[in-house]
């Protein structure tokens, strides 16, 4: 059974950072591209950033292009979201998924992710 399991969410001032961590178990992690997603009440879910399994190559929405990095380490099956000058436009839950299938690199469309967490709440105050 797949689990995928984030943290690092919180309460944080304009113009500071957090980093969100995602574990997955229950697959081979380093097989699998993973990407983040953020959601708000009432609006669908969107693509924020993803990594190619091996975390070379990597994909960001422009509204966080400069300011998130995303990275992985494939000995601990963890990824990471870096965020800095976070504004209160960022406030969201945000996901961490797995592809849906190893070896495979898909776009920041949700629809392209199999496996889910429960997301962690990011909310930025001004």
């Amino acid at each position: 059974q797949v689990q995928v399991v984030e943290s690092g969410g919180g309460l944080v001032q304009a113009g500071g950072s957090l980093r969100l961590s995602c574990t997955a178990s229950g697959l081979r992690f380093g097989d699998y591209a993973m990407g983040w997603f953020r959601q708000t009440p009432g609006k669908e879910r969107e693509g924020v950033s993803r990594i190619n399994n091996g975390g070379i190559f990597t994909r960001y929405a422009d509204f966080v292009k400069g300011r998130f990095t995303i990275s992985r380490d494939n000995a601990k099956n963890t990824l990471y979201l870096q965020m800095n000058n976070l504004t209160p436009e960022d406030t969201a839950m945000y996901y961490c998924a797995a592809s849906g299938s190893p070896g495979v690199t898909p776009t920041l469309q949700p629809t392209e992710y199999k496996y889910w967490g429960q997301g962690t709440q990011v909310t930025v105050s001004s």
